[in-house]
C-alpha cells in the first residue's frame, strides 16, 4: 500500500494544506485542503473517504469534491465516519444553507455521496483493510489503523495524550509507521488542554506506553511553529528516531 501525504498542516498558509492523505489512489483519510492539490482525474478515481472527526481542517473540502467530481461519477462517493460525525456534517454541512445536502441530490436514490456509519469491524480495501483506535477530542473522533498484508500504518488524527490510544498500538506486532499529531509548543500547554491537542511533552508520555518501534511522523503542526515544534519533540524523545511529516511524501507499506 502507498499513501500520499495531500495536506498535513493545523492550518493553512503559502504551500502548507490541511489534513489529506491519498491512499492507493482510491481513497482519502480526511479531506481537508490539500484535496485542492489533486487534478480532477485523480479526484475521479477516488471511492471513498474517511474521517477521523468533523473539524473543517479535516473535512472542509468534502463538500467541494462531492460538487468538483459528483455529476461525473457513476457511483456515489463513500464516506465512513462516526455516527456522531455524520450527525454533524448533516446539521451544519450539508443542510442547504452552508452547503447543497449531496446526500440527497441529485435525487435521494442516486446522490453524490452517501455517508456510512463506522463500526468496530475493519473495512476491506484493497490488499488489506481499515479499522478504527480510540482517542480524545473535543469532537468525537477516531484515529485509523491501515493495514496491508503484512504491515500497519497507523494515523492519530486530532487526539491529546489518550492512554486508550497508546495501550491499542501495543495490541498490533505489526505496527511500521506511526503518524501522529503534536500541534502546539510546550509553552501552550493550556491551548493544548483546552483544544484536546498534543504538545512534545504529551507525546513523550504517551510513547513511554509504547512497546513497539515503529518509524514516527509528526504531523498537524502549526504554520510557522514547526522547526520549534520538531525540536522540542525530539528533545522530548530523548534521541529516540522522529521524522516531520511532509506534504508530499509517500509512504509505502
Amino acid at each position: 500500500m502507498k499513501i500520499r501525504i495531500l495536506g498535513c498542516s493545523a492550518g493553512i498558509a503559502a504551500g502548507l494544506h490541511t489534513t489529506s492523505f491519498l491512499l492507493d489512489q482510491t481513497s482519502l483519510i480526511d479531506c481537508g485542503s490539500g484535496v485542492g492539490i489533486l487534478n480532477r482525474d485523480e479526484m475521479l478515481k477516488i471511492e471513498q473517504v474517511f474521517l477521523t472527526h468533523s473539524h473543517l481542517d479535516h473535512s472542509g473540502f468534502l463538500p467541494l469534491l462531492a460538487d468538483a467530481v459528483g455529476s461525473r461519477r457513476h457511483t456515489p462517493l463513500k464516506v465512513h465516519a462516526l455516527e456522531s460525525t455524520i450527525t454533524i456534517l448533516k446539521q451544519n454541512m450539508f443542510n442547504f444553507k452552508l452547503w447543497p445536502d449531496y446526500t440527497a441530490l441529485p435525487t435521494p436514490e442516486s446522490p453524490f455521496l452517501v455517508l456510512n456509519a463506522l463500526t468496530d469491524q475493519p473495512i476491506p480495501l484493497l490488499g488489506g483493510w481499515i479499522g478504527t483506535l480510540p482517542v480524545d477530542h473535543t469532537v468525537p473522533g477516531v484515529a485509523y489503523q491501515v493495514h496491508s498484508q503484512d504491515a500497519s500504518l497507523v494515523f492519530s488524527g486530532d487526539t491529546t495524550y489518550c492512554e486508550e490510544f497508546w495501550r491499542a498500538l501495543n495490541n498490533l506486532p505489526d505496527l511500521r509507521h506511526l503518524i501522529v499529531e503534536t500541534t502546539f509548543l510546550n509553552v501552550q500547554g493550556d491551548q493544548a488542554k483546552n483544544a484536546r491537542h498534543m504538545t512534545a511533552n504529551l507525546l513523550a508520555r504517551g510513547l513511554q506506553l509504547l512497546k513497539s518501534d515503529p518509524i514516527i511522523y509528526i504531523t498537524h503542526m502549526e504554520p510557522g511553529q514547526q522547526d520549534a515544534t520538531m525540536l522540542e519533540v525530539k528533545n522530548a524523545l530523548s534521541g529516540r528516531p522522529v521524522e516531520r511529516l511532509y506534504q508530499g511524501q509517500e509512504i509505502e507499506f
